[in-house]
């Protein structure tokens, strides 16, 4: 089964995209086609064809999912916080909690460092003030009990295998305390906290990775992540495909690269 879909009419597919623009974005008029209107129409237009017309309304992974992907995207790259505003805001507007949003956030803090995070934060923080339909306050994540080594080793391995050894093996001589954190922080502390299970965390991960373009080897640890914990081929390749819309064309043909030999790789092709 392919998620290939059949060419359509310009008209049809800006018909389209604009119904889910103003599904996520919760007005009659998308703000993108007025504000580029006496300088770039033809962007906006694009924007609405390819991006959501094209990319966002593929079948293959739901619309919730792909705003916590973009959500992740945008979060990572650090450079769009008027992009990241509005899809923190579509997020709500299809179904996703707040709780949700602000582990999306946090979670990428493993991958982009902490001021991408915070300042991602901090944009959640804008939106959630300016939803009078929200709750008075999000769900909060309670610390978890036990060992943090072994509570993040026990989830790393059910990412992928026996990943906590590889990483313990490659920085032992050089940097293990780097190793130690990693299976601590990475998994111990942020992969347990509730509010996301670990496919959406995969799913989130492998948006992050492709959009920062520098983490190929994280990428395709995360690809087979993504498989190990109920993900599927399809569900992998709809995040990246979708990268090209908020990281570019190179970010996304540089991912399906490394997601083509982590399906050969399964299948011993």
């Amino acid at each position: 089964m392919t998620n290939a879909q059949q060419p359509t009419s310009n008209d049809d597919r800006y018909t389209r995209g604009l119904a889910l623009l103003q599904q996520i974005g919760g007005k009659e008029r998308p703000a993108v086609l007025d504000s580029l209107a006496d300088i770039a129409p033809d962007l906006g237009r694009f924007t609405v064809e390819f991006g959501y017309g094209d990319i966002l309304s593929r079948p293959g992974l739901p619309l919730r999912e792909r705003q916590l992907a973009t959500v992740a995207a945008l979060t990572a790259l650090g450079n769009a916080a008027p992009q990241l505003r509005f899809h923190i805001d579509g997020a709500l507007n299809v179904g996703c909690t707040r709780t949700e949003i602000v582990e999306t956030i946090i979670h990428v803090a493993i991958y982009a460092g902490f001021p991408a995070a915070l300042n991602g934060l901090f944009a959640a923080r804008e939106i959630f003030a300016a939803r009078t339909d929200l709750p008075e306050s999000p769900d909060t994540a309670t610390a978890q009990d036990g060992d943090r080594f072994e509570r993040g080793r026990a989830l790393l391995e059910e990412v992928d295998g026996h990943a906590a050894d590889a990483v313990l093996t490659a920085l032992r001589e050089i940097a293990p305390d780097l190793a130690r954190y990693v299976i601590e922080f990475a998994f111990g502390d942020i992969y347990a906290r509730p509010g996301l299970d670990l496919r959406t965390r995969e799913i989130v991960t492998v948006a992050a990775c492709t959009a920062l373009g520098t983490a190929a080897p994280q990428l395709k640890v995360h690809l087979h992540g993504l498989l190990n914990v109920g993900g599927t081929r399809t569900e992998a390749v709809e995040v990246i495909s979708q990268m090209a819309g908020y990281a570019g064309f190179p970010a996304a043909l540089n991912a399906i690269a490394v997601a083509k030999e982590v399906f050969a790789e399964r299948t011993g092709n």
